[in-house]
Order: C-alpha cells, then sequence, then structure tokens
C-alpha cells in the first residue's frame, strides 16, 4: 500500500515537551513551508535553548506551533494512554509482523482512504511508552 505521509519529514521536540512537524513533497516546498513557519520554529528554538540555560522559556503553546503550520494537534489523554485527533480516539495497535518487527502505534479511526485521515504515530522502541503500551488491538 503506497504511504500517504509526505516523503519529506522533520521532527523537533521542545524542552516541554511539544512536538514541531514539517512535511514537504519537495525540497522546494519545504524551503515555502520553513519560510512561512519561521516565527514559530524560532519560538520553539528560543523555548529549548531557555531551559537548556536553565532560564524560564517564553510561552510557545502546541495551538500556536500547530497553526502556524496548518497542523493538527493531537493530545494525548493522560493516564490511559489514548490519544485523540480530530475523528476521536485513536486506536492502539500492537502488530506482531511489521516491515521492521514488532509495532506499537496509534492509529487514526478514519476509514482506510480518507484524504483526512491521520498520520499514524509509532511508539518508539525501546521507550517506556512502548514498554508499557497497552493496546486495544493486536494483529498477526
Amino acid at each position: 500500500m503506497p504511504s500517504t505521509e509526505a516523503p519529506i519529514s522533520i521532527t523537533v521536540k521542545t524542552a516541554a515537551g511539544s512536538l514541531v512537524t514539517v512535511r514537504a513533497e519537495s525540497g522546494e516546498e519545504l524551503d515555502q513551508v520553513v519560510a512561512l513557519s519561521v516565527h514559530a520554529i524560532a519560538s520553539a528554538a528560543q523555548e529549548l535553548e531557555s531551559a537548556v540555560r536553565g532560564a524560564s522559556a517564553p510561552a510557545v503553546s502546541a495551538q500556536s506551533v500547530a497553526a502556524a503550520f496548518n497542523a493538527t494537534e493531537i493530545v494525548t489523554t493522560p493516564g490511559a494512554g489514548a490519544r485523540q485527533c480530530p475523528h476521536g480516539t485513536m486506536t492502539r495497535i500492537h502488530g506482531l509482523t511489521g516491515k521492521f518487527g514488532p509495532y506499537k502505534g496509534h492509529f487514526c479511526p478514519a476509514k482506510q482512504g480518507d484524504m483526512t485521515k491521520c498520520t499514524t504515530v509509532y511508539v518508539k522502541a525501546g521507550s517506556a511508552e512502548f514498554a508499557t503500551f497497552q493496546a486495544d488491538q493486536t494483529k498477526a
């Protein structure tokens, strides 16, 4: 099945835990997206630098960064490990055999082929979340 994600993806995690992801189909498009979003990227970098120096960071919200990138914010529900997207609660799936071996991730509930379907949020192997991940479904 062909991927619906853009072939170029850059993700930066701020000290506060916010993720800033830029996706583009080409290097030229990436340049345009970054140029339009320089303020949000600069704010995220300033927040990170302030945290490294031990100073208090300027207020940067996930909503403002998402708005600057014309992106969708995915909210994590504390405790249960459930994630929300604009289509509802994401399904937690543990796959036993994937392209790179076993995988765990949060999958959008929108129907396959829906152009607005959100990107799957995979849990990184070896992370604390991977070890404690409680799947809603297991796929062979």
